[in-house]
């Protein structure tokens, strides 16, 4: 009877070690699946600096021994409207797993109606969603001379917006940067080659975990601590 034991035991010893690299090379495709698309204006398509200063390429690089692969979609002047319009082209090629959305800078600086701005990024959510993509939405912000209404109605349509369609937000990456003249560029509305190695390393600690653990269900997650 313990032979018989002994028997089965080593068996299933030496099947479980055969299977381990199967296990291993099928997590490793569904790993090599992250795609992350970035969707955004001038502040990720590295305005002033070049290309490989951007946060966008040293995030990249710093996932160069990850199974996250970045793409970014980013313009400098972007609005939501020219975002909207290119965003099926973009899913089409792609096929992101996920999309970050940093986008209404401009339509807040150009005085946009709060309302259409809205209407435009719910519809960049949903279709991010349609496609089967996790949509992670960043919050904006736009100088306080703009009048405390429009500001207030600028700022809070990032949390009805992420309450609406329960995605993560996550807060404007330049929050504590742009208050630094150190770390901006003489517009005072670009950061500067400086400051994108901070935005990166912030970036990479709140969407590393988020994306390799999230599936196509949109939950919102709190990164405001």
């Amino acid at each position: 009877m313990f032979f018989k034991f002994t028997h089965v035991y080593q068996f299933n010893v030496r099947l479980f070690v055969l299977l381990i690299p199967i296990i291993l090379f099928s997590d490793h495709l569904a790993a090599k699946e992250q795609k992350l698309l970035i969707l955004g204006d001038s502040l990720s398509a590295g305005y002033g600096i070049s290309q490989a200063e951007g946060w966008v390429s040293l995030l990249q690089d710093m996932w160069k021994e990850s199974p996250i692969t970045v793409v970014n979609g980013s313009i400098s002047g972007e609005t939501s409207d020219g975002a909207l319009a290119r965003l099926p082209r973009l899913i089409e090629q792609h096929q992101p797993s996920h999309i970050y959305v940093e986008l209404g800078g401009n339509d807040g600086l150009q005085g946009h109606p709060i309302d259409k701005m809205i209407n435009n990024l719910s519809n960049i959510i949903e279709l991010g969603q349609a496609s089967g993509a996790t949509v992670i939405l960043q919050s904006m912000q736009i100088p306080t001379n703009y009048g405390r209404r429009y500001t207030e109605m600028f700022t809070g349509a990032y949390q009805t917006l992420a309450t609406r369609y329960q995605i993560a937000l996550i807060p404007f990456f330049l929050q504590k940067i742009a208050l630094d003249p150190d770390l901006m560029q003489r517009d005072g509305i670009h950061p500067n080659a400086k400051a994108q190695i901070l935005i990166a390393k912030d970036m990479k600690n709140k969407l590393n975990d988020l994306i390799l653990t999230s599936s196509t269900d949109n939950n919102q997650l709190d990164y405001t601590q």
